[in-house]
């Protein structure tokens, strides 16, 4: 039985069984075969593909839906993963709709793109399925590379490394490798175990060994790693998380948006995550509205996103927005937290409006709160790291850091912005740089 959605605090099983099961299910249905046909038959095939460009993974979009639209579904999804290995996560959770399918021409002409990330889902489930990996090993070079972080980055260098003949083994923290795609996505975006079983199939690739619940500076130092391996690529992604900056944010039920979405990516019963009747979520990116979405799902009365900037300021797509909008989230925008009260737990938390310069307006906002998640963006962690460039690793357009023989890619490199699909291409683009210095090593 149900609580009574009204009951203050934090707690579970606010909703009925079924109501778990819909919310968390997947939010974007996969297409069967005739839809999956009509979609790709509304590609004009551009020669001069502007979808392909937006793409950072430089996928030929043009090819892989030509091949779904000739009945070859296995053939688009090598096209796919021979740029992106992690072609079908991407599908979920890459914002397609500021990416390829914003420049479509469909969508600048109609307001209607074709659907690209659904049809590279199509065709990359099509071929995962069948659990064939479509990729071989090149001859054994007798080379070793560490790459630090099971994360997007690490696993796409990873397997690019082990394709060229390269031993790899990769350090992780947790204990579950997957980094952001396992532990830091909403759940139903990746329903029924997706992460893992992409890792897994990843995997067959051979030549890659984990070690779990290792970690840089806690367990085995770069020095080491340098000296130990040909070559060493860091993907450890941010752990670190940043402060609200607010007096009282040390009270009990004031936590990490990361922390909150990684104790649902991992639990078995949703019903058993407890939640609070009045959240708050701080910050305007993909991490703010997956945790507000999701407490809204988990049964939270109310649930109001706030950010200090306006909304076409938000990291967040419109579709993010729209999405969390239609789930009864409330999204405030121009303000900022100073304070949050209460007596040991936090009870309310208060914010001053802010004009676009940042400036404070005297003008204040108190929210009625039992939960606060801080979703403000995450810091790098670490000991004897290579140069910096502000709070990320400095690197070149090759993952190339300050310190010879290694390389630095996804979150916690400066190259680009957050995303899985950047990471990816980071990932991948270090490899082949890695190939190519060890091997011209090697001659």
């Amino acid at each position: 039985m149900a609580r009574d959605v009204f009951e203050p605090g934090i707690v579970p099983g606010r909703l009925e069984p079924q109501n778990y099961a819909e919310g968390f299910s997947d939010l974007h249905p996969p297409l069967d075969e005739h839809e999956a046909l009509v979609a790709a038959d509304r590609c004009y095939f551009c020669h001069d593909a502007p979808c392909m460009t937006a793409c950072p993974t430089d996928i030929d979009i043009p090819l892989f839906i030509r091949q779904i639209a000739t009945g070859t579904p296995d053939a688009a999804a090598k096209t796919i993963l021979s740029q992106n290995i992690l072609g079908g996560m991407c599908a979920r959770v890459c914002p397609t709709e500021t990416l390829c399918e914003e420049v479509c021409v469909r969508e600048v002409a109609e307001g209607k793109p074709v659907l690209i990330g659904q049809l590279q889902r199509y065709a990359t489930d099509h071929l995962q399925a069948q659990d064939v990996h479509p990729f071989e090993r090149a001859a054994v070079t007798g080379k070793r590379v560490v790459v630090v972080g099971a994360g997007p980055a690490g696993l796409s260098c990873a397997h690019r490394l082990a394709m060229l003949g390269h031993e790899v083994e990769i350090l992780d923290a947790r204990s579950k490798p997957g980094g952001l795609n396992e532990y830091g996505i909403a759940a139903y975006k990746t329903p029924n175990g997706f992460a893992q079983a992409e890792v897994d199939w990843l995997m067959q690739i051979g030549g890659i060994t984990f070690r779990h619940e290792v970690a840089v500076g806690r367990d085995v130092t770069l020095e080491e790693l340098k000296a130990d391996y040909d070559a060493v690529f860091l993907g450890m992604g941010l752990v670190g998380v940043n402060a609200l900056g607010a007096e009282g944010e040390d009270k009990a039920g004031v936590a990490n948006a990361v922390d909150f979405i990684s104790e649902l990516r991992q639990s078995g019963d949703m019903s058993g995550v407890p939640i609070g009747r009045d959240v708050v979520v701080i910050g305007g990116g993909m991490t703010a509205v997956d945790a507000a979405v999701q407490a809204k799902l988990l049964g939270a009365l109310n649930v109001t996103l706030v950010y200090r900037r306006g909304r076409d300021r938000m990291n967040a797509s419109v579709f993010e927005q729209d999405l969390a909008a239609s789930k009864g989230v409330r999204i405030v925008t121009h303000a900022v937290p100073i304070a949050v009260h209460g007596n040991g737990s936090v009870r309310e938390i208060e914010f001053e409006y802010v004009d676009e310069a940042m400036k404070g307006t005297g003008q204040t906002l108190r929210l009625q709160a039992d939960q606060v998640f801080k979703a403000i963006g995450q810091t790098l962690l670490g000991d004897g790291l290579p140069d910096l460039d502000g709070r990320k690793i400095k690197v070149d357009g090759t993952g190339r850091t300050s310190l010879d023989g290694v390389w630095a890619g996804g979150d916690c490199a400066s190259g680009g912005d957050d995303l899985t699909v950047t990471a990816v291409a980071e990932g991948r683009d270090a490899a082949m740089d890695i190939h190519t210095t060890l091997m011209g090593a090697a001659g």
